[in-house]
């Protein structure tokens, strides 16, 4: 029996998603509590695997991960687990067939960007928006890992004004490495007028001199992974556990963004 688990997570207590020697890491919090109930041995013994490997200072509400457990089953259960979780969530189980792999099983991912408004123009970011969608090769957009194609698709990209910021969700099948982030970064010099539309259409060609860096990572949220045929029984307990800590953490930064918002739109 194979189980995955719909995990939410506060990216800046944690130096990303993937184990790293001597620094805490999301799946280090995961396999800890695993182990330590006696779920799980290993990840190597019990073939854990996670979807996406987020970067240090990235959240996520809904990334996942897979294992099989070698016993205590019964205690794979979000109630038990988020008793023992630090900074990481459980928010739903699902039981998948034996050659699941939360990777490469996924159709797609969603990612929200929170942009503060710096006095953008929207006509401009919205223009460079519409370039970014469809498949390209994202090469200046994306720190480039050896072996790995910069050709990608985004299958939608959504610019949605809201009080004093702006939602930046991106939707693909795969991710580059800052991929997202650069993007977004694009939009933002877009929107301040110091790129043109023109020249992301050349970057997108693969000419470019220069990349764009990337935005910072803590206004960055992994927010949905769609996967055919499996469904992950939602705990509510579990997720309002979730919002409510996040709301705790984070009301206090919202409102200081919206605040500094409306002063870089009215001063």
């Amino acid at each position: 029996m194979k189980l995955a688990l719909r995990i939410a997570y506060d990216g800046t207590a944690f130096y990303g998603f993937q184990r790293q020697p001597n620094l805490r890491t999301v799946e280090d919090e995961l396999i800890r509590v695993l182990k330590k109930l006696k779920i799980i041995e290993s990840p190597e013994e019990n073939d854990f695997k996670g979807a996406s490997r987020t970067d240090r200072g990235v959240s996520a509400f809904f990334n996942v991960v897979s294992f099989i457990p070698s016993e205590r089953a019964d205690l794979v259960r979000p109630e038990v687990l988020n008793h023992h979780l630090r900074d990481t969530w459980v928010l739903g189980v699902s039981e998948v067939p034996d050659d699941f792999h939360p990777r490469f099983w996924a159709r797609s991912k969603t990612y929200r960007y929170y942009l503060v408004n710096e006095g953008f123009d929207l006509e401009r970011v919205l223009e460079c928006a519409r370039l970014f969608e469809g498949t390209h090769d994202f090469s200046a957009f994306a720190r480039l890992e050896p072996g790995r194609d910069p050709v990608r698709e985004v299958n939608s990209l959504r610019v949605l004004p809201r009080k004093g910021y702006y939602l930046i969700e991106v939707t693909g099948k795969s991710f580059l490495w800052e991929m997202v982030r650069r993007i977004v970064n694009a939009l933002r010099f877009c929107g301040l007028g110091l790129l043109e539309p023109e020249e992301i259409r050349k970057m997108l060609s693969g000419n470019y001199k220069k990349k764009v860096p990337p935005a910072p990572p803590e206004n960055l949220v992994l927010w949905h992974i769609e996967y055919p045929g499996i469904e992950f029984k939602t705990d509510e307990r579990g997720l309002a556990k979730a919002k409510r800590d996040l709301f705790e953490r984070y009301s206090r930064a919202l409102t200081r963004a919206a605040l500094f918002g409306d002063c870089l739109v009215e001063l």
